[in-house]
C-alpha cells in the first residue's frame, strides 16, 4: 500500500505538476528507502519459504526484462534497466547458489547483522564512496568510467535508469534477509504469534505481490490520464 501511495505521489508531483509539500525531499528519499529497503528485506526472507529459488530468480528475471522493454516502449519516463526487480532475481539467483552451497543456516544470526552493517557502509557505493561520515574512503574515478559496471553498483558517466538498484549494496540486505529466514526455518521457525496473527486483505495482496508490482504503476497512469 505505501509503495502504491508513493508511486500515485510521484506521478502527481512529476507527471502532473501538483503542488504536493510533503512530497520533497527529504521525506520523499525517506519514505523511498522505507519501501524499497523493506521490500527486499522481506523478499529475502522468502527465500527460507520458496520451493525453488532458481526458478524465482528466473521469473523475476522475466519480469524484470519486461519492465524494461515496456518503459521503454512507453517512453514516459527513463526506462528502468536496473531496477528493484532485476535486483531482486540477481540477489535471489546468489542466494540460490549460497544455499546450495549450505553457506546459509550454518552460522549465527550476527552473519545477518554483518550484512546489514556493510549494506550502509556501501550505500553511497554509486556515489563513488564507501564508508560513513569522516570515516569515507572514496574509490577511483576509473572504476566509473565505464559502462559495464552498472549492474553491479558502479554506474558509468552516461548511465541512467527510472530506477536503480544495482546488485552493491542492495543484494547484501536482500543476504541479510535470506540468512535471518533460512536460519529461522532450519532452526525452529518463527514465533507462533507470526502465523496466528493475520489480516485476509493483507494476505491476499501479499499473495500477488508480484502481479500487484507490476500492474499498479500502468494503472495509476491511466486512471490520471483519465481524469
Amino acid at each position: 500500500m505505501s509503495m502504491v501511495l508513493f508511486h500515485l505521489s510521484y506521478d502527481l508531483y512529476f507527471f502532473k505538476g501538483v503542488g504536493l509539500p510533503f512530497f520533497e525531499p527529504p521525506f520523499r528519499d525517506i519514505w523511498r528507502a522505507s519501501i524499497s529497503w523493506t521490500f527486499l528485506l522481506i523478499a529475502g526472507v522468502m527465500c527460507g519459504f520458496s520451493r525453488n529459488n532458481f526458478k524465482r530468480s528466473a521469473r523475476y528475471g522475466a519480469v524484470a526484462a519486461l519492465i524494461f522493454l515496456a518503459t521503454t516502449i512507453a517512453a514516459v519516463d527513463t526506462p528502468i534497466s536496473f531496477g528493484i526487480i532485476y535486483c531482486m532475481a540477481a540477489s535471489t539467483l546468489v542466494a540460490a547458489v549460497l544455499q546450495k552451497l549450505g553457506v546459509f543456516g550454518r552460522h549465527d544470526i550476527a552473519q545477518s547483522v554483518v550484512l546489514a552493517i556493510l549494506f550502509i557502509l556501501t550505500l553511497d557505493l554509486q556515489m563513488g564512496c564507501i564508508g560513513v561520515g569522516a570515516a569515507r574512503v572514496y574509490l577511483p574515478h576509473v572504476l566509473y568510467s565505464t559502462p559495464w559496471l552498472s549492474w553491479l553498483g558502479l554506474p558509468g558517466p552516461a548511465f541512467a535508469s527510472g530506477d536503480y538498484y544495482p546488485l552493491l549494496p542492495y543484494t547484501l540486505l536482500y543476504l541479510a534477509g535470506a540468512h535471518f529466514g533460512i536460519h529461522r526455518q532450519t532452526h525452529g521457525g518463527f514465533p507462533v504469534w507470526c502465523y496466528d496473527k493475520g489480516c485476509k486483505p493483507l494476505e491476499k495482496v501479499g499473495q500477488l505481490a508480484l502481479p500487484v508490482y507490476i500492474l499498479h504503476q500502468p494503472l495509476i497512469l491511466l486512471a490520471l490520464g483519465l481524469v
